[in-house]
């Protein structure tokens, strides 16, 4: 559910390709489009992400990933505060650049592997993203808010969720 900003006594606004190019944080936040998709944007969000992420695997290496994911992070922090902030919701659906970093931290930690793997991250992935039990849930509610803690409230949750991808992944690897 989208909450709007307590901030703000305007009503929220829609995004549209317009709003998306009228700033760099809007590109960026909106995932290049991708989270303009009229159902499920952050599923499209992530296979964004996952597409692009097989794109700079074959260009760059590990190290330089590591940098990209740690830049893609940071920028994307202000990127999603500042679109919340101009459409005045706290955790807009359309704001999928917090899938997109997550995404890519677990196929970082999990490539080389095959489609399999691959696929099951992402259906993982968008499990608990989706769903948000336990922790993920947690951390959806307890950094909601304005400010700086806008693009921050709008990441940890999905950063908690690659986390917990991560796990799953592991216990199954390690049992089979």
């Amino acid at each position: 559910m989208e909450v709007p900003l307590p901030v703000s006594a305007e009503s929220p606004r829609q995004p549209t390709v317009r709003f998306m190019l009228a700033h760099p944080a809007h590109v960026l936040a909106l995932g290049f489009g991708s989270g303009l998709a009229p159902w499920a944007p952050g599923t499209w969000g992530t296979l964004w992400a996952w597409l692009m992420f097989l794109v700079l695997y074959h260009w760059l290496a590990p190290a330089q990933l590591a940098a990209v994911i740690a830049l893609s992070l940071a920028v994307g922090w202000w990127a999603c505060t500042v679109t919340a902030r101009n459409l005045r919701i706290a955790d807009p659906s359309a704001v999928v650049w917090d899938e997109i970093a997550a995404f890519w931290i677990v196929l970082w930690l999990l490539l080389p592997a095959g489609w399999i793997a691959q696929f099951a991250a992402f259906a993982l992935f968008r499990f608990f993203d989706a769903v948000k039990p336990g922790p993920v849930g947690w951390a959806d509610t307890a950094f909601k808010g304005g400010g700086w803690r806008g693009g921050f409230g709008i990441l940890v949750d999905d950063l908690v969720a690659a986390f917990c991808t991560l796990l799953v992944l592991a216990a199954w690897r390690t049992w089979t």
